[in-house]
């Protein structure tokens, strides 16, 4: 009886050994390669998964108030961040400045045009109603998409 209880003691610390990641440093460093690429991956899914939720979030026309509420402070969020980079513009130099703030204000622009688009959420009735999200959304991803490549633009530009 205490034999087998032995053996089961060291099989099961065996087990527990391998399957925590003890292993050989030359599996070890290959492992780690591995695990980085495990990490993005599972990062991108954990990205996609976001957006597939959020895209699937269809607000009814009764929830036109919370989905324009949304927007707007999604928004508020993205003007926070787009004076940051306004910031970062006046730190460049000359020959990147003029560029860089036609591209900042290419955005408020947007910026503008969302801001009216979510004005008419107000005045949307139930047969308008998904013209009216679909032009919201539209006008929310030109957004986001337009501050994304400028701000990937900018770091390009500007030597950390």
């Amino acid at each position: 009886m205490k034999r087998t209880q032995i053996i089961l003691t060291l099989f099961s610390a065996t087990a527990f050994a391998v399957a925590t990641g003890c292993k050989p440093e030359s599996e070890k460093s290959a492992g780690g390669e591995a695990n980085r690429d495990t990490a993005a991956q599972l990062d991108k899914a954990k990205e996609e998964t976001r957006q597939a939720i959020d895209a699937a979030t269809d607000y009814a026309y009764a929830q036109r108030t919370e989905y324009a509420d949304k927007i707007r402070a999604e928004l508020a969020d993205l003007n926070k961040e787009l004076d940051k980079l306004s910031a970062k513009v006046e730190s460049a130099n000359e020959s990147v400045k003029a560029d860089a703030r036609a591209k900042v204000q290419e955005i408020r622009a947007k910026v503008e045009s969302l801001n009216e688009r979510l004005d008419a959420v107000k005045g949307a009735t139930e047969s308008t109603w998904d013209d009216v999200k679909a032009g919201v959304k539209k006008a929310y991803d030109d957004v986001k998409d337009s501050f994304k490549q400028t701000r990937q633009w900018l770091s390009e530009k500007i030597a950390p």
